[in-house]
């Protein structure tokens, strides 16, 4: 079993009617050490052994959306959000790549890092996801490098397998042997089964999904309500995430 670590989510709660329903939804699972909710931030708090994305679906199951503030401690945590490749001849009026998935990292230990990998939109096979040398996705796979097995060498950089379905979903939760900053900058490259660096930047399209790995906030560290950058709402930001397809 993983180490247990905390989370904090913000879920639009209005009273204790929506505590309960969402305190009755998630004592169901398996993993769940101890919840806390403040009405005021509209915010709630876990102590957990499972993956984000599990506690995030089943509060979606409540009718209500969730947005995951921070996990562990600070600098313990890190995400990539995972899009289709840039195309080869920028277009004259640039577009955001269409958002294929999302990969959450949380170090729980020394040795112990959560993966939490979801993704969406795309054709159904087999997918492999590895960790790249740099975060250089300007020319796709071919600027990202091979696979990175650390500065020394001897580390794994094959992240595991995933099996896309009929709906174009799949998901990956496991344990990587890294530290959160030995990941930090880097590239992560989730390619379908038969998708070979021969096919180029156009041949990739749906095909291929590919990120940077990012810092993330730690529990408590995110309590912001509107983008300092953009005068945007979390819930606004939410919103345009995924209309670009964001689980």
């Amino acid at each position: 079993m993983l180490p247990p670590y905390e989370a904090t989510f913000s879920v639009p709660m209005h009273c204790d009617s929506c505590v309960q329903d969402i305190s009755s939804a998630l004592s169901k699972l398996e993993g769940i050490q101890s919840t806390s909710f403040s009405l005021p931030q509209k915010f709630l708090t876990t102590t957990t052994t499972l993956p984000p994305s599990t506690i995030i679906t089943t509060i979606q199951s409540t009718g209500r959306p969730a947005i995951l503030r921070g996990t562990g401690a600070a600098d313990s945590a890190a995400v990539c959000i995972l899009e289709t490749p840039p195309p080869s001849t920028p277009p004259m009026t640039p577009q955001p790549s269409p958002v294929r998935g999302l990969a959450r990292l949380i170090q729980l230990s020394e040795r112990i890092t959560l993966l939490d990998m979801t993704l969406t939109g795309l054709p159904p096979g087999t997918y492999a996801a590895s960790l790249r040398r740099t975060g250089d996705i300007s020319r796709g796979v071919e600027s990202m490098g091979d696979v990175f097995t650390g500065l020394e060498g001897g580390k794994k950089g094959d992240l595991g397998m995933l099996e896309v379905d009929g709906e174009g979903r799949a998901s990956l939760v496991g344990e990587v042997d890294w530290r959160v900053w030995e990941m930090v900058g880097r590239g992560i490259l989730v390619r379908k089964i038969g998708a070979g660096r021969e096919m180029g930047v156009e041949g990739q399209e749906g095909h291929v999904v590919m990120g940077v790995v990012a810092r993330s906030a730690g529990v408590w560290e995110n309590e912001k309500v509107v983008c300092g950058c953009s005068g945007k709402t979390i819930w606004e930001e939410r919103e345009e995430q995924v209309a670009r397809g964001m689980l």
